[in-house]
């Protein structure tokens, strides 16, 4: 599925013209399509429905409450990574019974909010997290369910910065270590062991991690069951990948064929925490050419989107198509040379080098108060946005069928120092 469609030489998001859109709501803009966001979750929960799973939305991959009340009313669940995300969920009147609390330095205050919220578990990622579980739970009154998290030392292949599952990464614990952490949980009251967690990256365009994922999830559950603990619940994490240049991405059914299978030889209830694929290529952004120059041999393409609104590309070097709103044809493949068209670098206002959506870029000429989306944008670009240069953030819009609602209205100057105090 595409809802993101070019159609007589415009683009379309679900039945409206992208350009429209913007006319109406200014640019930058964010759209999301709710048909796309339905059926990303949609195949997830397909794919896995043998083994019954509890499918955790991530919320770090896009926490408008707009996105979140879809996915409550598609039947999601909710993965949180500090206690501003779990106020989040509750605001989108999630049921915090289901909601997985990861992340490696929950603060006390954040334990005890989860605590009260009664969430399913907390991800534990070291002995000091233990500790604090345990003693924010005695005061309270209350046990803490926790699963370990391991770091199987799996390479997924993905960028530097977000591979987690390799010796090294700060993320969990080493499988010796689990072990230990299993039997000092047996031994405090106020804690109890739910399961194990495994989290490998992002984004994993294979299934052999999660096939070798598997095998050591089962090997550490049949060693902690023999040791006494009661294993009951796998969480797998999320990180599957999309289709950011072409059809790279695989469907959910892929990674289910190596997934199911182990769980079902566990016998434990999987959980599993999908974000980017969910919202990735639910979203684009919208922005509008401001100027165009040439300079020591290059054309810049300037535009009112920046680093602060979409920082994949400034921190990751991340790929997106980029295409003019109108355009006559939408070429097969984005990152060759392409008739017609000149290489240039799209930019940003922002006062960084490293403002720029993509360098020597193939695009029909454009001209000041032209439309340029910026595709596969949904995923990692509101949550990480900023005021960085004083700049407000971009309206959010999500379109179902013909109608658009703003789920975020764009900032104002005023809210830029809504916060902040006079000095006298």
């Amino acid at each position: 599925m595409n809802p993101f469609q070019y159609r007589d030489g415009e683009l379309f998001c679900e039945e409206i013209p992208v350009s429209r859109i913007a006319r109406d709501f200014g640019t930058p803009c964010w759209i999301y399509s709710k048909a796309m966001l339905l059926h990303q979750l949609g195949q997830i929960q397909q794919a896995f429905a043998g083994v019954n799973p509890v499918i955790c939305f991530s919320v770090k991959a896009n926490s408008n409450l707009g996105i979140l009340k879809v996915m409550r009313d598609a039947g999601s669940s909710f993965d949180v990574v500090s206690g501003g995300e779990l106020y989040r969920v509750k605001k989108a009147g999630a049921d915090t019974a289901k909601v997985v609390f990861a992340g490696v330095g929950k603060t006390d205050a954040e334990i005890q909010l989860a605590l009260e919220n009664q969430i399913l578990m907390f991800d534990v990622e070291s002995e000091p997290e233990l500790d604090a579980i345990a003693a924010v739970a005695e005061k309270m009154g209350v046990i803490a369910p926790v699963a370990l998290r391991l770091n199987p030392d799996i390479d997924a292949k993905t960028h530097a910065k977000t591979t987690t599952g390799k010796k090294g990464n700060k993320f969990g614990m080493d499988i010796e270590r689990v072990f230990e952490l299993a039997d000092k949980v047996l031994k405090t009251p106020r804690l109890k062991l739910v399961g194990i967690h495994m989290h490998l990256g992002s984004p994993i365009l294979t299934t052999e991690p999660y096939e070798l994922a598997g095998q050591k999830a089962i090997e550490v559950t049949r060693d902690l069951r023999a040791r006494g603990h009661e294993i009951g619940w796998v969480n797998l994490g999320g990180g599957f990948g999309i289709s950011y240049r072409g059809s790279e991405g695989l469907p959910a059914s892929e990674y289910a064929k190596v997934i199911v299978p182990a769980v079902q030889e566990m016998g434990v209830q999987l959980a599993l925490e999908p974000g980017r694929f969910i919202t990735g290529n639910a979203g684009i952004l919208v922005s509008e050419v401001v100027y165009t120059k040439r300079e020591g041999g290059k054309l810049f393409v300037i535009q009112d989107a920046a680093m602060n609104d979409l920082m994949r590309p400034a921190m990751y070097d991340a790929f997106h198509k980029i295409w003019p709103v109108k355009a006559a044809a939408e070429p097969a493949n984005y990152e060759g040379e392409i008739d017609g068209c000149e290489a240039c670098d799209v930019v940003g206002p922002v006062c960084e080098s490293g403002d720029y959506f993509a360098k020597g870029r193939y695009l029909p000429p454009v001209e000041r108060g032209d439309l340029i989306s910026i595709f596969s944008a949904g995923a990692y670009g509101t949550s990480m946005s900023s005021n960085y240069n004083s700049r407000p953030r971009a309206v959010e819009l999500l379109v179902d069928k013909g109608h658009v609602q703003v789920v975020r209205r764009r900032e104002t100057y005023d809210d830029l120092i809504a916060a902040e105090m006079d000095v006298e």
